[in-house]
């Protein structure tokens, strides 16, 4: 009996764990997103500034996702 009640307490450790590690990812994209189009404004180079633009772009599909996933944890 007892290990399956430290199997239960193991087991909600790790998902705790996971939706900080999600939690942790989700505002990383999104001071990123705030800070990417800054960054393509900076850029001298106009191959830089498109990569930026396009990593932005990428960013935003991602964190959808991300957020739907912390917010209905």
């Amino acid at each position: 009996m007892a290990t399956r009640q430290s199997s239960k307490a193991s087991t909600k450790g790790l998902e705790d764990l996971f939706l900080d590690g999600l939690e942790d990812i989700y505002y990383a994209e999104k001071k990123i997103l705030k800070a990417l189009p800054k960054m393509a404004k900076g850029a001298e180079a106009e191959e830089v500034s498109a990569a930026f633009e396009k990593h932005r772009m990428e960013t935003e599909g991602k964190s959808g996702s991300v957020g739907a996933g912390v917010r209905s944890a």
